[in-house]
């Protein structure tokens, strides 16, 4: 299967002899650097480029082109390489565009000698760049994967080889421009345009939108868990928005623009007169999570759809029905007798049928939704399952981080047993905020404020471990702030299975401590990449993603702590550190409007179902319902005993 990457993710490579295969709109320059295992090129020995075009293991095309196919044999790299960068450079003084923001984004895959794509690329958001980091190819384990990198550099081949720590990269890439100057006479022009429909990069969805994973606030993630983008969620299928500030796509991520390689499973053929069969899996996708994840959020918004047009019919059929009374009401003759009660008669009986029609339309589409959701639901990956899904039997710690994250269900009162996953894209775009509030949550009243508060923890803990389940081994870590101690009891799966790296932070020095270390890690990362200096990152900090649980806030939190956690929910996400509150909104009211701005950047889900993921696209307010672990369930204890055997295995 292809896998198509977005910036940062990574994927597998199934075999070591490989072909790099660029397009783009104008001859570019590609060229490969070797890396030991900090990154660092060694020496000019160690970059093949159009003067040098071959390295063991490695041979480069020996001018610019608008087309490359570079050869890779990683079976041959020297024990001491552990990383081969590919570059991507704009030929500098021969005329032709000087930045790649002013040229259509570079397409760049990784293939099998039998052409068989394994991975691609497309580099977006480029701009005054002209030469980029286009894709890695690293060891990890003993095993060779790819990453999508698309690191630009203003500053050009002097710039990006010098950030590589080769000493003489100013005079390596004068010689590179050399060499290309010479050969530009024998370049590839760039090809025609392509004919319309052909082409190679399939729409993707804005920022980590999909079906459901956000609040009210922005729907760019819909109940198929997706809680980024659609109504309900951000990154999945369901209410929600991205946390960029960005305008949010309403775009069904299954709608492309190309096909993908092979077809989705084909449904078995309708008896006449009635519905297709369901498939799980027949949204189109480039694998099979994430056709079940388009597949998700196409039900979420059929589900939306349906309804708003059910309700749509009831809100004319009352309309007409009050329209018609009140001109038999304005009118003295037809005001009292028998013509009167006929008219009030008349027109009750049209707004039945109105209603009865409307109803019967609904029904139609919600027992195929219902016969599709039966279908679905036992075919979800454990990323997208519920905890009482028979695939977390067979659960095993996953290489790779998948496309979305399971936060709960949706469903509308037309139908209650019609639950849609609410899904959200990994990695997370906006911290969780648990509500903890009985007063603020619809379904509550039967509810004492110290039960909700337990099982507003125990969502908590139901959301970290699916999250540590689903990460690689030790490439997820979890920090908890429990100031009282209250929350020990919920805890417990957390803290016997050895999952947390420290004990939780408790007091009001545990609480400053804990803040302290995750601001020093934002501050290092945010400084590191913008700088371009990752490289120089202290060996002891923890670059896995991390999430810190904060249970019981405000206690024991003062004002320097909570200028901390704001800038942690603030600046945290972009560099890995998430954030998921556990509190009472009422609670903080004391700090005033200061935290508003906290609780907006915040995802807001429920410990108990509650109807407050609002869909501002249709009009619907959605009602969540947490994925909890059923009761005397040990499946939470099973998974997270597995992640820390993996991290034990790898010495993580």
């Amino acid at each position: 299967m292809t896998a198509e990457l977005v910036r940062g993710q990574n994927h597998p490579l199934p075999q070591t002899r490989l072909e790099i295969r660029v397009s783009a709109g104008h001859p570019i320059v590609a060229g490969v650097t070797l890396g030991d295992e900090q990154g660092t090129v060694r020496g000019t020995e160690w970059v093949a480029h159009p003067a040098a075009p071959q390295l063991p293991g490695i041979d480069v095309p020996k001018q610019a082109a608008a087309d490359h196919r570079l050869a890779v044999d990683l079976g041959a790299m020297p024990e001491d390489v552990h990383r081969v960068n590919v570059l991507l450079a704009l030929p500098a003084g021969v005329g032709g565009p000087t930045r790649f923001g002013a040229m259509p984004a570079p397409f760049i895959a990784a293939t099998g000698l039998d052409g068989t794509e394994v991975a691609s690329y497309t580099i977006t958001d480029l701009d005054s760049e002209s030469a980029v980091v286009a894709l890695e190819l690293y060891r990890r384990q003993g095993a060779w994967k790819v990453r999508a990198v698309g690191q630009g550099y203003a500053g050009g081949l002097a710039a990006m080889l010098q950030d590589q720590g080769l000493s003489e990269a100013v005079e390596l890439a004068a010689r590179i421009n050399d060499a290309v100057a010479q050969g530009m006479a024998r370049s590839v022009a760039q090809p025609p345009p392509r004919p319309e429909g052909e082409g190679r990069v399939r729409t993707a969805t804005a920022g980590g939108s999909g079906p459901m994973g956000e609040p009210a606030a922005a729907p760019q993630q819909a109940p198929a868990g997706t809680a980024a983008g659609g109504a309900p969620g951000s990154g999945g299928p369901g209410p929600g928005g991205s946390g960029s500030g960005g305008s949010v796509n309403y775009q069904h991520p299954s709608r492309r623009t190309s096909a993908p390689p092979t077809p989705p499973p084909a449904a078995p053929p309708a008896q006449p007169g009635q519905p297709a069969q369901p498939v799980a899996g027949d949204a189109s996708g480039w694998t099979m999570d994430e056709r079940l994840y388009n597949q998700v959020w196409g039900m979420f918004e059929d589900l939306a759809r349906t309804t708003a047009a059910y309700r749509s019919a009831v809100d004319f059929a009352d309309s007409r029905m009050e329209k018609e009374l009140d001109g038999v009401l304005s009118d003295p003759r037809t005001r009292f007798g028998p013509a009167a009660d006929s008219a009030r008669a008349e027109a009750r009986t049209k707004h039945t049928a109105l209603v009865e029609q409307a109803r019967a339309a609904l029904d139609r589409d919600l027992v195929q939704l219902a016969a599709e959701a039966e279908v679905v639901e036992p075919a979800l990956p454990p990323a997208f399952a519920r905890w009482d899904s028979p695939v977390w039997q067979a659960y095993q710690v996953p290489m790779e981080i998948p496309m979305a994250l399971r936060l709960g269900e949706l469903h509308l009162p037309e139908r209650r047993d019609l639950r849609i996953p609410m899904l959200v894209r990994l990695p997370l775009e906006r911290g969780l905020w648990i509500d903890s509030g009985r007063d603020a949550l619809s379904d509550a009243a039967m509810v004492d404020s110290g039960e909700l508060r337990r099982l507003a923890a125990d969502t908590a803990v139901a959301h970290a471990a699916r999250l540590l389940a689903v990460y690689p081994a030790g490439e997820f870590t979890v920090h908890v702030i429990d100031p009282a101690g209250s929350a020990a009891g919920s805890l417990a799966p957390l803290l016997s299975s050895g999952v947390l790296r420290e004990p939780p932070a408790s007091g009001a020095q545990g609480v400053s401590a804990m803040l302290a270390g995750l601001t020093r890690r934002v501050d290092l990362v945010q400084m590191a990449v913008r700088s371009g200096a990752t490289d120089a990152l202290p060996p002891d900090l923890d670059i896995a993603e991390q999430l810190l649980i904060v249970n019981d806030f405000p206690h024991g939190f003062d004002d320097r702590a909570v200028t901390q956690l704001r800038y942690l929910a603030d600046e945290g996400p972009s560099v890995g550190v998430h954030l998921m509150m556990v509190a009472d909104r009422q609670d903080a009211q004391v700090y005033g409007p200061v935290l508003d701005p906290l609780w907006r950047s915040l995802l807001r889900v429920t410990p108990v179902p509650d109807d407050h993921l609002a869909d501002p696209w249709v009009g619907h307010a959605w009602t969540y319902e947490p994925s909890l672990v059923p009761a005397g369930s040990q499946v939470v204890e099973q998974v997270l005993a597995q992640v820390v055997r993996a991290r034990q295995a790898y010495g993580r």
